[in-house]
């Protein structure tokens, strides 16, 4: 699985603390893509045997995610560039699933022939970035749409036959109130013409990021965090409205209609190997036996220098992970998800009794032949939950 990270926004979002620099119509130039185009593709060059093995490893599955930063403010040619720079080092020309995060936005600017050239080149999922159905919460948020262009730009994608479309939300902010939450919910479950449900939905709490400019709003005293009452409430009718609806709640914030569960994602939280690509992309590969986190530093300028020098070490860092770090890390993406982990798993990493008290007090229940999850009724404290069991 391959994830290439584009670090380009027309502004920034009030809670995002993603790695991107503000993409200005000099930035948008043809010139400026050409050059981040061609690092990109030299990376993918300076990397291949680690592309390569990715796709060997045990586990392995056939994916790419194109996310950001912002996807969709590129040409479909840069699409092009770097599906032809993979092809070119053994990665297929088809995907398992394909996916390209978008903003509502930009699917309205550039209409129907934007989202069929996506399909034509084998793109087979869009994730995108509604937040809210409330034009203040949207202004709030600093988002470039309004709640008539999230509904128009997800028509847009349906009607160019785009069948695989999940939407993200946001919940737990102070000015979002109970009765607006559930509106906002409707809302996304009539957002097609057609009649026809969103096949995936994401929805996240509200969480204020280091660096973010919710975070220096916070230390201004300007805002203040919802209470984790009406966070806890948001997040069962969540839960409920989309269980009624069909959806299976697969992961703590993922929600697809069966069928339909996000394959990259999913393996993310199985520990699958996989291989990011551009400034700020995280890697987890496997090597010589050794699992190895690595990254590229969040810095434009030096990784084009480290692209050009044909050194990728001089923009990126990594670290080899013990067993001991890998057991845990599995155990805390899995027991994120509705499938959980296997109780000898837990039972032989951690305390005995701590999995047994958990059990007990109905923190963790059985799921399968051998397998231990944390109960949907639960999962808004999943965290506690996990800590206190490793």
């Amino acid at each position: 699985m391959i994830y290439v990270h584009i670090p380009f926004c027309r502004s920034f979002c009030t809670y995002c603390d993603f790695y991107s620099e503000i993409a200005s119509s000099s930035c948008r130039s043809r010139e400026s893509l050409d050059t981040y185009i061609k690092a990109l593709c030299r990376e993918v060059e300076l990397r291949s045997a680690e592309i390569r093995e990715n796709l060997v490893t045990p586990g392995a599955v056939n994916t790419l995610y194109i996310g950001g930063g912002t996807p969709s403010v590129l040409p479909l040619s840069v699409f092009r560039d770097l599906l032809e720079a993979l092809h070119n080092v053994g990665v297929g020309k088809s995907f398992r699933e394909f996916t390209v995060e978008v903003n509502p936005d930009d699917i309205v600017e550039k209409g129907h022939s934007y989202v069929e050239g996506l399909l034509d080149m084998g793109v087979s999922r869009i994730s995108m970035g509604v937040q809210s159905f409330d034009d203040g919460i949207l202004k709030w948020m600093n988002r470039r749409h309004d709640a008539d262009a999230a509904v128009k730009a997800y028509r847009i994608l349906e009607e160019a036959s785009m069948e695989n479309i999940s939407i993200d939300l946001i919940f737990g902010l102070p000015q979002l109130s109970d009765t607006l939450w559930q509106e906002t919910l409707e809302k996304a479950l009539t957002i097609s013409s057609k009649g026809n449900l969103p096949k995936h939905i994401s929805s996240y709490q509200l969480s204020v990021e280091p660096g973010s400019a919710l975070a220096q709003l916070m230390e201004q005293g300007k805002w203040a965090e919802a209470s984790e009452e009406l966070c806890s409430r948001q997040y069962d009718r969540l839960c409920a409205s989309l269980k009624t609806a069909g959806y299976h709640h697969y992961e703590i914030s993922n929600f697809a209609l069966p069928g339909y569960e996000a394959v990259h994602n999913s393996a993310y939280w199985n520990h699958v190997p996989y291989v990011g690509l551009g400034p700020g992309a995280h890697s987890f590969v496997v090597r010589d036996d050794t699992y190895v986190r690595r990254w590229n530093n969040p810095d434009l300028n030096g990784y084009l220098k480290a692209v050009n020098k044909g050194d990728m070490s001089l923009a990126s860092g990594s670290e080899n992970l013990s067993e001991e770090q890998i057991v845990m890390e599995k155990i805390m993406l899995g027991l994120r998800t509705s499938s959980g982990v296997s109780k000898s798993l837990l039972m032989g990493a951690c305390s005995p009794q701590n999995v047994l008290s958990a059990i007990s007090d109905g923190d963790l229940e059985s799921v399968g032949n051998d397998g231990l999850r944390i109960p949907e009724s639960r999962f808004f404290v999943s965290d506690a939950i996990i800590m206190s069991i490793i």
